[in-house]
């Protein structure tokens, strides 16, 4: 293929993904609010609506905002985390405007190809995203010895398969805690941030997998 195929990295600043995609030979751009933490020049610093008819092959989105779309949140949707209390009318709006920006990049037609990252979703987040077909993987899958469940909505693209999958350790081992450092991390300034990164091992798969499927399609 002369001209390599073209992919977006939505809502990413460390540039994991777009790495794993670059070393496999993509014109591969990652796109944020903020500045890439490697200080890459094939990072776009921005609202990533604005860049969808740039014209990609793949879109990956890899971090979208989800403190109000995932199940352990679902309690912050009610005054003083208490469903008795009634609904707190800031949260919800706050659910709604992140709902609204997970379907703007799920519905992006004229992306052919789309991956899109999310969480263990409460039923709200479910009804208002309408989430489709999702595969959810662990790092530990792709060698990685961590814990996190990570969903990915697939659109015109397959099922991720493991490529080195560990065995993990025993419940209450020191092992066992240090595979869950992303559930045990203290609250902070850094906490969110931390949660939302990319795994290697998962990245390598998604651009190796996900990448060869967009290239042969692209090829037929």
């Amino acid at each position: 293929m002369s001209v390599p195929p073209r992919v977006l990295i939505a809502c990413e600043r460390s540039g994991v993904m777009r790495r794993a995609f670059d070393a496999l030979g993509w014109d591969a751009w990652s796109c944020d609010t903020q500045p890439a933490d490697d200080g890459s020049n094939r990072h776009i610093r921005g609202d990533v609506l604005l860049h969808l008819d740039d014209g990609w092959d793949l879109l990956a989105v890899m971090h979208p905002p989800c403190t109000r779309l995932c199940n352990s949140g679902g309690r912050w949707l009610y005054i003083g985390g208490r469903k008795v209390n009634g609904r707190d009318p800031e949260k919800w709006a706050e659910l709604e405007g992140a709902a609204w920006f997970y379907r703007q990049l799920r519905d992006a037609e004229q992306i052919p190809h789309r991956v899109i990252e999310n969480p263990v979703m409460h039923e709200h987040a479910i009804r208002l995203t309408g989430r489709g077909r999702t595969q959810f993987v662990q790092p530990w899958w792709f060698g990685d010895p961590a814990f996190k469940a990570t969903g990915l909505e697939l659109i015109n693209l397959p099922d991720l398969k493991p490529t080195d999958k560990l065995t993990p350790p025993r419940p209450g081992t020191d092992e066992h805690k240090r595979w869950s450092a992303i559930h045990r991390a203290p609250p902070g300034p850094d906490r969110a941030r931390r949660r939302s990164e990319t795994f290697p091992g998962l990245a390598a798969a998604v651009a190796a997998q996900l990448g060869a499927y967009v290239i042969e399609r692209m090829a037929a």
